[in-house]
C-alpha cells in the first residue's frame, strides 16, 4: 500500500559531506524513527554537488524523510531534537557559511504550516530552489502541496532549472520504511 503525505506530515532532509556520508545518513534516519509516531517514510540516498559551498568542498550524499510528529511536539521542539543529533554525529557551529559537515539536519516543511521567527522559518525557505532536497523529496511525497502556494512537489521538481549534478546512489530496497518507537519489532 502506497503511503501518502498527509497534512500533518513533517519533512526533514538530510545531507553530509564528511566521513562516510551514506553510513552517516542511514544512522541518522534510524534515529529520526524514535521522533514520530508512525513509520518513517524514506528516499533513496542521492550524491549531489555542493551547493553554495566553499571552494573545493566535497560532494554530498542527500536523503528526505516524512514522519509525523509526536503528540506535544511543535515545530521549534522538533528543531532543537534535530539539532542535538546533528552535534551528536560531530557537527560543531558553523565557522564558514556552508562548510562541509557530517550531519546537516534541516526541517523543511510541517504540515500546512507557514511561519517565519528568528528561530524557524516554515517551509525551508530555499528548498523548493534546490534539487538535493526536491528530488528525494519527490520520491516520497510528488503530491505533498508545498505550504504557501499550494503546487505539487512533482511540479517544482519539474520546474526546477538548475545545474546542479545528481544522481541516485545503488541502494539495496530504494526508498522505503523505518519502524517509529511505537511500531511492534
Amino acid at each position: 500500500m502506497k503511503e501518502i503525505a498527509t497534512p500533518h506530515s513533517v519533512f526533514v532532509a538530510l545531507g553530509s559531506n564528511l566521513g562516510d556520508s551514506a553510513s552517516i545518513l542511514a544512522e541518522a534516519m534510524e534515529r529520526l524513527g524514535v521522533l514520530s509516531t508512525g513509520r518513517v517514510r524514506r528516499s533513496s540516498l542521492w550524491s549531489t554537488s555542493p551547493v553554495d559551498c566553499p571552494p573545493g568542498s566535497p560532494p554530498f550524499v542527500n536523503a528526505v524523510v516524512a514522519l509525523t510528529p509526536l503528540v506535544d511536539e511543535t515545530p521549534e521542539s522538533l528543531l532543537s531534537k534535530l539539532q542535538e543529533i546533528e552535534r551528536e554525529f560531530g557537527r560543531r557551529p558553523k565557522s564558514v557559511l556552508n562548510e562541509p559537515r557530517p550531519l546537516d539536519l534541516d526541517l523543511i516543511a510541517w504540515g500546512n504550516e507557514t511561519r517565519s521567527t528568528p528561530e524557524l522559518t516554515l517551509p525551508h525557505p530555499r528548498a523548493t530552489g534546490r534539487q538535493f532536497v526536491l528530488r528525494p523529496l519527490a520520491e516520497i511525497a510528488p503530491e505533498f502541496a508545498w505550504p504557501g502556494t499550494g503546487q505539487l512537489v512533482a511540479t517544482l521538481l519539474a520546474d526546477l532549472r538548475t545545474d546542479e549534478e545528481i544522481r541516485r546512489l545503488e541502494q539495496p530496497g530504494g526508498p522505503g520504511l523505518i519502524q517509529s518507537h511505537e511500531d511492534p519489532p
